[in-house]
């Protein structure tokens, strides 16, 4: 991750926390604590989520139009128990990628509530992972 996108992420989590979650109030921001793939290291990630049920909740790997997926992504796949902070509450969650159906059809739905997700999945020319985090455990 470059330096400046580090900093722009510790500021997000600063103001995330500072404000019992809010950061921008037209967008749903989450904090995920993931464990580094190969360096075994926790690391926290700001991510846009989208609500799909009381228990679960969808993250896109959109990498800010990048052609690769983002870190965080291949993290989650090797090491797919998290920790989320979702307002001022704590979640352990499981992570899994959705299957192409769950895929398809919440797209959809985000694309109808979010424009700019739709003009991403447009531009990008790989398929931009979804991932599911089912939560756990509230408070942990």
């Amino acid at each position: 991750m470059s330096r400046e996108l580090d900093s722009y992420n510790q500021r997000v989590i600063e103001a995330f926390r500072a404000n019992g979650g809010v950061v921008d109030p037209g967008l749903d921001l989450l904090l995920l604590h993931h464990v580094g793939a190969r360096s075994g290291r926790e690391r926290v990630t700001p991510l846009a989520y989208w609500r799909v049920d009381d228990t679960t909740v969808a993250v896109l790997a959109s990498n800010r139009g990048a052609p690769k997926h983002p870190g965080w992504y291949h993290n989650l796949v090797a090491n797919p128990d998290v920790k989320t902070e979702i307002g001022t509450q704590t979640f352990l969650a499981r992570a899994r990628v959705a299957t192409p159906e769950e895929r398809a059809k919440l797209l959809g739905r985000i694309s109808a509530q979010t424009p700019s997700v739709s003009a991403a999945v447009n531009r990008i020319s790989r398929e931009i992972p979804l991932v599911i985090l089912e939560l756990r455990t509230a408070n942990a």
